[in-house]
Protein backbone atom coordinates (compact mmCIF):
# COMPACT_ATOMS: atom_id res chain seq x y z
CA UNK A 1 0.00 0.00 0.00
CA UNK A 2 2.89 2.42 0.76
CA UNK A 3 4.43 1.55 -2.49
CA UNK A 4 1.24 2.57 -4.33
CA UNK A 5 0.86 6.14 -2.56
CA UNK A 6 4.75 6.60 -3.28
CA UNK A 7 3.88 5.62 -7.18
CA UNK A 8 0.86 8.18 -7.21
CA UNK A 9 2.79 11.02 -5.04
CA UNK A 10 5.67 10.63 -7.32
CA UNK A 11 3.68 10.72 -10.69
CA UNK A 12 1.75 13.91 -8.97
CA UNK A 13 5.08 15.53 -8.01
CA UNK A 14 6.05 15.23 -12.12
CA UNK A 15 2.87 16.15 -13.42
CA UNK A 16 1.74 19.20 -11.41
CA UNK A 17 5.21 21.26 -12.60
CA UNK A 18 4.72 20.42 -16.04
CA UNK A 19 0.41 21.35 -15.69
CA UNK A 20 2.21 25.14 -14.44
CA UNK A 21 3.98 25.65 -17.87
CA UNK A 22 2.47 28.47 -19.55
CA UNK A 23 3.52 30.10 -23.25
CA UNK A 24 5.93 33.01 -22.28
CA UNK A 25 4.34 35.51 -25.09
CA UNK A 26 5.85 39.42 -24.54
CA UNK A 27 2.76 41.00 -25.96
CA UNK A 28 4.83 44.47 -25.98
CA UNK A 29 6.99 43.06 -28.45
CA UNK A 30 7.13 45.82 -31.16
CA UNK A 31 6.52 42.73 -33.45
CA UNK A 32 3.79 40.88 -31.66
CA UNK A 33 0.95 42.20 -32.94
CA UNK A 34 2.19 41.57 -36.17
CA UNK A 35 2.42 37.84 -35.40
CA UNK A 36 -0.41 37.91 -33.84
CA UNK A 37 -2.78 39.74 -36.86
CA UNK A 38 -0.93 37.21 -39.54
CA UNK A 39 -1.91 34.29 -37.34
CA UNK A 40 -5.28 35.59 -37.99
CA UNK A 41 -5.24 35.96 -41.32
CA UNK A 42 -4.15 32.85 -42.17
CA UNK A 43 -6.82 31.00 -39.60
CA UNK A 44 -9.23 33.39 -42.02
CA UNK A 45 -8.64 32.56 -45.51
CA UNK A 46 -9.74 28.73 -47.18
CA UNK A 47 -6.39 26.28 -47.19
CA UNK A 48 -6.47 25.22 -50.61
CA UNK A 49 -4.25 21.63 -51.55
CA UNK A 50 -4.60 19.35 -54.74
CA UNK A 51 -3.65 16.30 -55.49
CA UNK A 52 -2.70 15.11 -58.52
CA UNK A 53 -2.60 10.58 -58.88
CA UNK A 54 -1.93 7.91 -61.48
CA UNK A 55 -5.60 6.17 -61.95
CA UNK A 56 -4.09 3.08 -60.03
CA UNK A 57 -6.62 2.00 -56.75
CA UNK A 58 -3.16 1.37 -55.29
CA UNK A 59 -3.04 5.00 -54.27
CA UNK A 60 -6.87 5.07 -53.00
CA UNK A 61 -5.92 4.49 -49.27
CA UNK A 62 -2.95 7.36 -49.23
CA UNK A 63 -6.58 9.66 -50.34
CA UNK A 64 -8.24 8.05 -47.65
CA UNK A 65 -5.81 8.64 -44.84
CA UNK A 66 -4.71 12.15 -46.20
CA UNK A 67 -8.82 13.48 -46.18
CA UNK A 68 -8.97 12.08 -42.51
CA UNK A 69 -5.71 14.04 -41.30
CA UNK A 70 -7.26 16.70 -43.24
CA UNK A 71 -10.60 16.84 -41.82
CA UNK A 72 -9.71 16.26 -38.20
CA UNK A 73 -6.76 18.62 -38.46
CA UNK A 74 -7.90 21.86 -40.66
CA UNK A 75 -11.54 21.69 -40.77
CA UNK A 76 -13.46 21.46 -37.48
CA UNK A 77 -16.21 18.85 -38.33
CA UNK A 78 -16.09 15.77 -35.73
CA UNK A 79 -14.16 12.45 -36.07
CA UNK A 80 -17.54 10.99 -37.40
CA UNK A 81 -17.74 13.79 -40.47
CA UNK A 82 -13.92 12.85 -40.94
CA UNK A 83 -14.92 9.13 -41.63
CA UNK A 84 -17.50 10.32 -43.48
CA UNK A 85 -15.69 12.79 -45.91
CA UNK A 86 -13.49 9.67 -46.09
CA UNK A 87 -16.30 7.86 -47.93
CA UNK A 88 -17.10 10.48 -49.65
CA UNK A 89 -13.61 11.15 -51.10
CA UNK A 90 -12.91 7.57 -51.63
CA UNK A 91 -16.01 7.34 -53.85
CA UNK A 92 -15.26 9.86 -55.90
CA UNK A 93 -11.88 9.11 -56.56
CA UNK A 94 -12.64 5.29 -57.16
CA UNK A 95 -15.46 6.42 -59.85
CA UNK A 96 -12.93 8.41 -61.46
CA UNK A 97 -10.45 6.10 -61.91
CA UNK A 98 -12.74 2.94 -62.58
CA UNK A 99 -15.28 5.12 -65.11
CA UNK A 100 -13.37 8.67 -65.71
CA UNK A 101 -9.87 7.38 -66.56
CA UNK A 102 -8.00 4.98 -68.38
CA UNK A 103 -4.81 3.13 -66.95
CA UNK A 104 -1.84 5.52 -67.38
CA UNK A 105 -4.17 8.80 -66.48
CA UNK A 106 -4.27 10.98 -63.73
CA UNK A 107 -6.82 12.54 -61.80
CA UNK A 108 -6.65 15.17 -59.93
CA UNK A 109 -8.17 16.05 -56.10
CA UNK A 110 -8.61 19.37 -54.75
CA UNK A 111 -9.88 20.48 -51.17
CA UNK A 112 -10.69 23.77 -49.63
CA UNK A 113 -11.65 24.27 -46.11
CA UNK A 114 -11.90 26.99 -43.85
CA UNK A 115 -11.24 26.09 -40.23
CA UNK A 116 -15.18 26.43 -38.91
CA UNK A 117 -17.08 27.03 -41.93
CA UNK A 118 -16.76 24.43 -45.13
CA UNK A 119 -14.98 21.93 -46.56
CA UNK A 120 -14.98 21.69 -50.59
CA UNK A 121 -14.13 18.50 -52.88
CA UNK A 122 -13.35 18.58 -56.63
CA UNK A 123 -12.00 15.23 -58.49
CA UNK A 124 -11.38 15.55 -62.04
CA UNK A 125 -10.97 12.52 -64.44
CA UNK A 126 -9.59 12.57 -67.35
CA UNK A 127 -12.31 11.62 -69.98
CA UNK A 128 -11.00 8.67 -71.41
CA UNK A 129 -12.70 6.03 -69.17
CA UNK A 130 -14.92 3.15 -70.40
CA UNK A 131 -18.03 5.06 -69.11
CA UNK A 132 -17.79 8.71 -70.80
CA UNK A 133 -20.78 10.36 -69.53
CA UNK A 134 -21.73 14.49 -69.55
CA UNK A 135 -22.58 16.25 -66.53
CA UNK A 136 -26.17 16.46 -67.45
CA UNK A 137 -26.02 12.90 -68.00
CA UNK A 138 -24.78 11.86 -64.22
CA UNK A 139 -27.35 14.33 -63.24
CA UNK A 140 -30.14 12.77 -64.08
CA UNK A 141 -28.56 9.03 -63.24
CA UNK A 142 -28.01 10.09 -59.33
CA UNK A 143 -31.80 11.74 -59.54
CA UNK A 144 -33.10 8.57 -60.84
CA UNK A 145 -31.32 6.78 -58.04
CA UNK A 146 -32.28 8.64 -55.12
CA UNK A 147 -35.75 8.63 -56.20
CA UNK A 148 -36.23 4.21 -56.80
CA UNK A 149 -34.21 3.84 -53.76
CA UNK A 150 -35.12 1.26 -52.29
CA UNK A 151 -32.79 -0.48 -49.77
CA UNK A 152 -34.62 -3.91 -49.47
CA UNK A 153 -33.44 -4.13 -53.23
CA UNK A 154 -29.63 -4.01 -53.00
CA UNK A 155 -28.19 -7.00 -54.33
CA UNK A 156 -25.10 -5.39 -55.07
CA UNK A 157 -21.81 -3.07 -52.73
CA UNK A 158 -21.70 -1.13 -56.01
CA UNK A 159 -23.74 1.41 -57.58
CA UNK A 160 -25.20 3.47 -54.51
CA UNK A 161 -22.18 5.85 -53.80
CA UNK A 162 -22.87 9.06 -55.80
CA UNK A 163 -27.06 8.71 -54.91
CA UNK A 164 -26.38 7.30 -51.39
CA UNK A 165 -23.39 8.39 -49.60
CA UNK A 166 -22.08 11.30 -51.61
CA UNK A 167 -25.51 13.18 -52.00
CA UNK A 168 -26.44 12.46 -48.43
CA UNK A 169 -23.10 13.60 -46.53
CA UNK A 170 -22.63 17.03 -48.84
CA UNK A 171 -24.87 19.60 -48.68
CA UNK A 172 -24.21 20.19 -52.75
CA UNK A 173 -22.97 17.70 -55.09
CA UNK A 174 -22.49 19.38 -58.96
CA UNK A 175 -21.21 17.77 -62.01
CA UNK A 176 -19.13 20.24 -64.22
CA UNK A 177 -18.06 19.18 -68.26
CA UNK A 178 -14.20 20.03 -68.16
CA UNK A 179 -13.58 21.77 -71.17
CA UNK A 180 -11.06 19.48 -72.13
CA UNK A 181 -12.56 16.15 -71.74
CA UNK A 182 -13.93 14.18 -69.16
CA UNK A 183 -16.05 15.33 -65.64
CA UNK A 184 -15.58 17.03 -62.47
CA UNK A 185 -17.66 16.47 -59.54
CA UNK A 186 -17.78 19.42 -56.55
CA UNK A 187 -19.01 18.55 -53.64
CA UNK A 188 -19.45 21.26 -50.67
CA UNK A 189 -20.28 20.88 -47.08
CA UNK A 190 -21.25 23.33 -44.62
CA UNK A 191 -19.88 22.88 -41.27
CA UNK A 192 -23.65 23.01 -38.88
CA UNK A 193 -24.19 23.17 -35.43
CA UNK A 194 -23.56 19.23 -33.92
CA UNK A 195 -21.26 18.62 -36.69
CA UNK A 196 -18.09 20.32 -34.72
CA UNK A 197 -15.63 18.55 -32.56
Amino acid sequence: MDEQNTNTQTAQAVIEPVSELKPNVDIDHPEAESVIEKAKAVEAEPVEITITLPTNAYFVSGIRDFTMRMVQNMTGFSEQWAYRFQSVVDELTNNAIEFGSTKGEKIEITFKSLQGKFIEIWVKDSGTGPSKKKAEEMKRMVQERQANFNPKMITSIRGRGLAQIVANWTDTMEFIDNPDGGLTVHVVKNLEQGEQE
